[in-house]
């Protein structure tokens, strides 16, 4: 390139050829190379250069994580690691005091959330490749175990997210416009967003050399000084020919520059001259409003229309992004104190009551999460206000939705006001379920909190007393069921005491007013869902009380297991918790079977917990999204309202081992028995697989080792497995009168035992004494009888009772174990060789008839009748129907 356009001006003409014919001699001491074209040098300081070395980096990591590039965010978090110890060993941090910068915590921040995300995401991990997996995993190990030096600065941070990364320097803007020298000494480069602006950045490089700079080529100062002035200025060879800036155009610029710097500090003071207040700290989280309403001017007139107008605009805020909610709470307590003051009617106070409800209503900003306790707080007293207000003048006031905004009466009596105060209890009701759900169960806040439902219930009594005066046959309906979900789940021991006669019949008890409440909604509701829950929760609370005979009258006759499953999940849970309590009722009758048959359902699908909305199961987890999981928390019981878990449980099997372990002697050998209780069975084969078995200890040990003995006849054993200090800790003492549960589990284990024993030894005795039999299972000879007597009749013991003797003399119908054995090879073989001449008949064809196994199965029957039978009920002579049906097999092969 020519070094004509290197000159600086034309005065410098005669300059610039004499150096150029100095370059051009082949005997000058000085050559220049394309390397050391003219730039303009930059100076940075260390502490620049880490920062911008840390800038860069953080930079690629959100680049890297916008695409879910793996690999290259690992390299990139390596990267910035060792940034950020370069940086924090040279000193670079020792004007944080050692914390580390806001920026690079918001950071690691940022890779946390996103590393987290990722990794929960499984679906979405199974889409990665291979490598990028594989980037994952290593990049979630080296990213938890680096940032454990900074837990305390994320904490930090967590709490205040939204804070900037550096405080703004107020001076900044003046020592922007200082010399350049100066502000290179003294601007601190603490804030990542200013050192961002203040690197100066690489200028591109034209066609000058460095020997002006370098070299000394005899001109004055002057000229120095002019020629590096402008090199510092034109950076192109565009520019020094570009019209050039004067003194009075920097001058002009520099006006402006300052004017627009100081335009919003003249407004700020205009401001505080026009409102003459303090200045105010803004409150964090809270959005600032966009325009304040004002009240009303000190010479206005205040009518009930200027404050209607008032709270029509405070209250059309209501929702908007910029709202403060806070504040507009604050308007409206405002508003009706004006209201009170001026003595402008009932029911405009009673309007703007209301309008206070529904702002504190919506000042938590997420409809899931829980209210704070104090906002808690000021919503009680303020719908308690609102009551107070309303039931001394009931005749005359009238609040509905019904009522048109137009058509309101505010300022004389029988006022009119448009709203709805059962919305308002409902949404009341489900705050503090919201609030129950919040807190830990285990804590005192959860009790205190649970003090609150005495102050819920009155509410609720109050609201019913105004409804019923309306007399609006829906609301009634439903301020009724919301009492019934207040009362149903609680036990009254006042209705046990009255069965007994210890209380006055007239005495009106729980059961009462639960009677009272579901008969009204069921004649008066119109709607299926409102009776279903009523009919729940009325079986409910029958069955809590032992009231056996009317729950299970009142489940039969509303067909409800037949329809349950197209109702909604809420219902589904109410009905479940119904079904284990009416289990419950019936095994503390002694109705064994009953209450095995409505637990079933339950246990067998191993869900309890979830169906009863008592909690999630972990291994479950990974089969819910984010969403689902969500909606199925909100859907939980409080802890209050719990079923016990393990109490369920162990009266399920006990009831099993009840029925099962007897049912299993009398079908010993027998090829088709079925399983009463797959739950139970289970949890016995798994302890008859283990090779050691050593004394129980959980609830289940203790049931399994009962039946063993229950097996053998051995009833003193399975009592005291079933009945010992530590299964009375766990489970029977749970149970109100629960030594009268002890005493009626202590008279089934024995009268099963004894059916077990003569089940499992009948073939082994010619017959057996009752008194005996009595002895041995410590049992009153009526009840003995009783249960030999219902054995003959039955079917299930071949048996007949002498009575001069008081013997049970036995027939010894039953085949021998070997005989039984021998019964079920040959029908096994029967079988198989069935099914081997059907296979050969589609191979060849079917030329010969097969008479023999054509009525097999009619022998077979026959059989079944005749004897054979075993313990189970087929009766008749076993040892010829034995003989019978062999010499039938041997005509049939004949044939």
């Amino acid at each position: 390139m020519s070094r004509f356009f290197a000159t600086g001006s034309d005065s410098e003409s005669d300059t610039s050829s004499e150096e150029e014919q100095v370059i051009r001699q082949p005997t000058a001491n000085f050559t220049f190379s394309d390397d050391e074209e003219d730039t303009k040098r930059i100076v940075r300081s260390l502490k620049e250069k880490r920062y911008e070395e840390l800038t860069m980096t953080i930079k690629q990591i959100r680049n890297h994580k916008k695409i879910k590039d793996m690999s290259s965010l690992l390299t990139s978090f390596e990267d910035l690691t060792r940034a950020y110890t370069k940086a924090f060993n040279a000193v670079i941090l020792k004007e944080e005091n050692g914390i580390a910068p806001r920026f690079f915590v918001r950071c690691l921040v940022e890779m946390e959330d996103f590393i987290n995300e990722v990794w929960d995401d499984r679906i979405g991990r199974k889409n990665l490749s291979k490598n990028n997996s594989k980037s994952l995993a290593s990049l979630r190990q080296k990213f938890r175990k680096y940032v454990k030096d900074f837990e305390g600065d994320l904490a930090k941070f967590r709490e205040n997210p939204d804070l900037p990364d550096q405080e703004e320097d107020q001076k900044e803007d003046e020592d922007l416009d200082s010399d350049e020298s100066e502000s290179e000494d003294e601007a601190p480069a603490a804030s990542f967003k200013k050192m961002e602006d203040k690197i100066p950045k690489v200028p591109k490089t034209g066609g000058e050399s460095d020997s002006d700079d370098s070299f000394d080529w005899g001109s004055d100062s002057e000229s120095s000084s002019s020629s590096s002035e402008d090199e510092g200025q034109y950076q192109s060879i565009r520019e020094r020919f570009l019209k050039k800036s004067t003194d009075k155009d920097d001058d002009e610029k520099k006006e402006k520059k300052k004017e627009r710097k100081e335009k919003p500090k003249k407004q700020k003071r205009e401001e505080e001259d026009e409102s003459d207040t303090e200045w105010q700290k803004v409150r964090r989280g809270v959005a600032i409003p966009s325009e304040k309403p004002k009240m009303f001017a000190k010479d206005a007139e205040i009518t009930p229309e200027a404050v209607l107008r008032k709270l029509s605009e405070v209250v059309a805020a209501r929702g908007k992004k910029r709202t403060d909610r806070r504040e507009q709470i604050e308007l409206l307590h405002e508003l009706l104190l004006i209201s009170e003051a001026h003595n402008l009617g009932l029911g405009l106070r009673v309007k703007i009551k209301m309008s206070i409800i529904s702002s504190i209503f919506d000042y938590n900003p997420k409809v899931s999460d829980a209210m704070k306790p104090e906002i808690w707080s000021k919503l009680l007293d303020c719908i308690v206000e609102l009551l107070e207000l309303i039931l001394p003048v009931k005749d005359t006031i009238f609040i509905g939705e019904s009522v048109a905004e137009d058509a309101e009466t505010l300022d004389k009596p029988n006022f009119r006001v448009r709203g709805c105060i059962l919305t308002i209890v409902e949404r009341l009701d489900e705050e503090f379920t919201k609030l129950l759900k919040e807190c830990d169960p285990h804590s005192n806040d959860y009790v205190q909190r649970l003090k609150d439902e005495k102050r819920v219930c009155d509410i609720i009594d109050k609201v019913q007393l105004y409804l019923e005066h309306q007399n609006i046959e829906s609301e009634v309906c439903r301020i009724y069921m919301r009492k019934i979900d207040h009362l149903y789940y609680k036990f009254d021991p006042l209705v046990l005491k009255q069965k007994k006669g210890e209380i006055l019949a007239s005495h009106k008890t729980n059961v009462q007013i639960m009677e009272n409440l579901c008969k009204y909604i069921y004649d008066k509701d119109a709607t299926d869902r409102l009776r279903t829950r009523a009919i729940l929760c009325h079986v409910y609370h029958h069955a809590l009380h032992d009231n056996w005979f009317q729950a299970r009258d009142l489940v039969l006759m509303s067909h409800l297991q037949e329809t349950i499953q197209h109702s909604d999940p809420p219902t589904q849970i109410l009905y479940n918790r119904t079904m284990a309590h009416i289990g419950l009722c019936a095994f503390r009758q002694g109705n064994i079977k009953d209450a095995h048959n409505c637990l079933v359902d339950l246990m067998m699908t191993g869900k309890v917990k979830e169906l009863l909305a008592q909690g999630l199961l972990p291994q479950r987890q990974h089969e819910r999204s984010k969403e689902q999981e969500k909606i199925e928390k909100q859907r939980q019981m409080p802890f209050h309202m719990h079923i016990n878990l393990e109490l369920l449980e162990c009266v399920y099997l006990v009831s099993a081992m009840l029925i099962e372990i007897p049912y299993m002697a009398a079908h010993e050998f027998d090829a088709r028995r079925r399983m009463i209780s797959k739950t139970f069975y289970q949890q016995l084969r798994s302890s008859e697989r283990q090779s050691l078995v050593g004394p129980p200890e959980s609830m289940r040990e203790h049931v399994v080792a009962a039946s063993k003995a229950m097996r053998n006849g051995n009833w003193l054993a399975s009592r005291n497995f079933i009945i010992n200090e530590k299964m009375n800790a766990k489970v029977w003492e749970l149970f109100y009168e629960s030594d009268r549960v002890r005493e009626m589990l202590e008279r089934l284990i024995k009268e099963e035992s004894l059916r077990t024993y003569l089940f499992t030894y009948s073939h082994v005795y010619n017959s057996i004494s009752m008194k005996t039999l009595s002895e041995m299972f410590e049992l009153p000879k009526s009840t003995t009888h009783s249960i030999i007597s219902k054995m003959i009749i039955n079917e299930e013991l071949m048996a007949s009772l002498d009575d001069p003797t008081q013997t049970v003399v036995m027939h010894r119908s039953e085949p021998s174990r070997l005989q039984s054995l021998a019964l079920q090879l040959a029908d096994k073989v029967n079988n198989f060789v069935d099914s081997n001449e059907r296979i050969f008949e589609m191979k060849q064809g079917n030329f010969f008839p097969r008479g023999g196994n054509q009525n097999q199965g009619q022998y077979r029957q026959n059989f079944g009748r005749q004897g054979g039978g075993g313990h189970g009920g087929h009766g008749g002579h076993g040892g010829h129907g034995g003989q019978d049906w062999n010499r039938q097999r041997r005509e049939n092969r004949a044939y």
